[in-house]
């Protein structure tokens, strides 16, 4: 029998201490599962403004669901016959990115008018590659505000542009828009009549700085037209008066404002106080030296 050489034994040892690591790192890798990736996106149109795609992305990690952050998205425009690619957008730390559309008039549509948008994911290491479907139409809405009889409304008319027609019996939103949540005016929905047309009045005292109002009218999450707004600027509203007593000399304000009145009467009590005590002392040391 051959005996194995002890020079050799060593060799074979380090080899084995040296590869271990990478056969054991290339087993877990391929042992651990990639988390499933959720894609969300709505398609919203700003009349005059801007046409965008909100993206989210979403997985469950340690049982709860969590916005993937840093993830790139491909967005591509296409139809049966054709496809267009648009850009990429890469998520925030909340798993979120808005996607601007610079022009809807150069993206490819079917037959029945619908833009097509594939969003889709790659996949890496950690997650797994996923892909998003949105389909959605071109509508119009045409805003204006006037008064009649001392009362001010707003009228708006929703209009399918690729079929050229007026949309009735659609519910659209009204509202004020305010700092953090717009303020909803008229009824919960108010459906277009056979004209494709609402009119809803708008109340009298609602603040705006110089009396402005922006009034908005929403097609909210439609299933046809994504969510459309249009946005009218009007003089409805009652003028704000600027409070500037904040910089006098008042109870709210900073202390370096206080009230001459309030300073004189506490430094009184204070001094008042002080020479109480001290009557009272110069009192014990008399008591003591009799």
């Amino acid at each position: 029998m051959k005996h194995l050489n002890p020079r050799h034994l060593l060799l074979l040892i380090l080899l084995c201490v040296f590869i271990s690591p990478f056969l054991s790192q290339k087993l877990e890798a391929q042992d651990k599962k990639k988390i499933k990736l959720r894609i969300k996106a709505d398609y919203t149109k700003i009349i005059d403004h801007s046409c965008f795609i909100d993206l989210t992305t979403t997985a469950k990690i340690n049982k709860k669901n969590t916005g993937v952050a840093n993830l790139i998205l491909t967005i591509i425009n296409e139809t049966d016959d054709d496809q267009l690619e648009l850009g990429q957008a890469t998520t925030n730390q909340d798993g979120k990115v808005r996607f601007l559309i610079n022009d809807l008039n150069k993206l490819l549509k079917d037959t029945l008018g619908f833009y097509t948008l594939k969003v889709k994911f790659k996949g890496n290491e950690r997650f797994k590659k996923a892909s998003k479907r949105l389909s959605f139409k071109d509508a119009n809405i045409e805003a204006k505000s006037f008064t009649k009889d001392s009362v001010n409304y707003v009228s708006a008319t929703l209009k399918d542009l690729h079929l050229d027609s007026l949309l009735s019996e659609t519910p659209l939103n009204v509202s004020v828009e305010r700092l953090f949540k717009s303020l909803p005016l008229g009824e919960e929905f108010n459906y277009t009549d056979k004209n494709g047309t609402i009119v809803v009045p708008i109340e009298e005292g609602i603040p705006g700085l110089d009396g402005k109002l922006v009034i908005e009218v929403v097609l909210n999450d439609s299933d046809d037209y994504g969510t459309v707004k249009a946005l009218v600027n009007t003089t409805f509203g009652k003028t704000i008066i600027l409070d500037n007593s904040f910089e006098n000399r008042t109870l709210w304000a900073p202390r370096n404002k206080t009230p001459i009145f309030i300073l004189i009467f506490a430094n009184l009590l204070i001094f008042a106080m002080w020479g109480i005590i001290i009557y009272l002392i110069n009192n014990l040391f008399r008591i003591n030296k009799s």
